[in-house]
């Protein structure tokens, strides 16, 4: 029987031979070559992969944003003040900039799907995020359904399904929530109006079912303001899931 991974891997790697692929950031080439040389992403650059910023501690624990230099630190940065969280703590694997903006956008906006595996290895660099999700209850913040049809899929079910991947053990994901109002993007918007726009936004899954003692962690590409996953946070808490926290790729 053959062994399918490995075949997968021969056949990435005999395509970026033949067609190597480009830089989703720099749009360089990626070139392919020993492993202490090569990038460790198959649409990143070793140049653009150098600038992936993973995050450390100390970092806020309402958004995982790093604190920098040796008179910060403490357990909300200022960017979370009055956010007032539903949710115990937030985690981010990377700062949403440069060569991680680039691999969001071709995702969520260009159906970017090949640069999935490239976000599964960056969660597989993050071992403190890897630690704290191991065993979870993966919650991918939904989309509309009109803008799930026009997209075609939730960015952050796949990430979901990613982290999964990488964290191993029992984790697992499943779609608690259903989003029962067609807002208007949000990016342009600050934090109150997006409150006000996502109230009532959420709602339960038809057939969701809490276990008290079970850790349920909301997942999303990026952390910007904290509204939307606080609104999540507040419908999980209110059907009875007492353990919720939030993680993102990003933090923009």
């Amino acid at each position: 029987m053959a062994n399918w991974p490995e075949v997968r891997a021969w056949a990435e790697t005999l395509a970026d031979t033949v067609f190597p692929p480009s830089c989703v950031h720099c749009a360089a080439l990626v070139e392919r070559g020993p492993e202490t040389t090569a990038s460790p992403y198959r649409h990143l650059c070793r140049r653009c992969a150098g600038l992936v910023d993973f995050v450390r501690a100390p970092h806020c624990e309402t958004c995982g944003h790093p604190f920098f230099g040796p008179g910060e630190g403490g357990r909300q940065c200022l960017k979370c003040e009055g956010l007032e969280p539903a949710y115990r703590e937030g985690r981010t694997t990377v700062l949403f900039k440069g060569p991680v903006r680039s691999l969001v956008i071709e995702l969520k906006y260009h159906r970017g799907l090949h640069v999935l595996a490239d976000m599964e290895a960056i969660f597989r660099q993050a071992g403190p995020v890897l630690d704290w999700v191991r065993g979870g209850v993966l919650v991918p913040v939904p989309l509309h359904a009109r803008k799930a049809r026009e997209r075609g899929y939730n960015q952050a079910a796949l990430l979901a399904a990613a982290l999964a991947r990488a964290a191993g053990g029992e984790t697992q994901v499943r779609s608690l929530l259903v989003r029962t109002t067609d807002t208007r993007t949000q990016t342009a918007f600050d934090r109150r109006t997006r409150m006000a726009n996502l109230k009532n936004a959420f709602a339960l899954a038809p057939g969701a079912a809490f276990d008290p003692v079970l850790h349920y962690l909301l997942i999303d590409d990026v952390f910007t303001t904290g509204s939307t996953l606080n609104s999540c946070a507040r419908t999980l808490r209110r059907a009875g899931a007492l353990n919720v926290d939030v993680v993102t790729l990003g933090h923009g």
